[in-house]
């Protein structure tokens, strides 16, 4: 029941994923429908939408919302993290998934995260000044909030494109 297109999703993240969006839309079943993204329309959008990375989530034959799966830049690796959205496209949550560096942890924390619920497709966020700093993760929380700033317009230019 969720199964991903392609090996492109380790079982590791996709465990972490389930259990994400479980947590968040308070469901036990549940499916992801991957969104395909044509190449033409990827182009125009900040983040990546021609893998694996945009679902609808459904329970019961409803749309519950969608889910980003992406990838950012820490300060020597990356760290995998889901941005999870509303039907109205709004953020319900954001989540670090699996973070590979020591230093900088502190990015994963919900407190910190909870600052990107509600904010909506097509909004900008500005790091220090929509987003508040995080002492001892700052460059991870630069990533972190260029990478859902990314999502929300790219999600807009999916919205304007009648995508939804």
């Amino acid at each position: 029941m969720f199964a991903f297109k392609g090996d492109k999703i380790s079982p590791r993240l996709q465990e972490k994923i389930n259990s994400a969006i479980q947590g968040t839309f308070e469901v036990e079943d549940f499916s992801m429908g991957l969104m395909e993204v044509k190449p033409d329309l990827n182009e125009q959008t900040p983040s990546e939408l021609g893998g694996d990375n945009l679902f609808e989530i459904t329970s019961d034959g409803t749309s519950l919302g969608y889910v980003y799966v992406g990838v950012a830049p820490s300060l020597k690796k990356t760290f995998d993290y889901v941005v999870l959205l509303t039907p109205e496209l709004s953020v319900k949550k954001s989540k670090i998934l699996i973070y590979r560096e020591d230093h900088g942890r502190q990015v994963g924390s919900q407190r910190w995260l909870k600052q990107f619920i509600g904010k909506k497709s097509g909004e900008t966020l500005v790091y220090g000044k929509d987003i508040d700093g995080i002492s001892g993760a700052t460059v991870s929380a630069k990533s972190m909030t260029l990478a859902v700033s990314n999502v929300l317009e790219s999600i807009q230019v999916l919205k304007d494109a009648d995508f939804f």
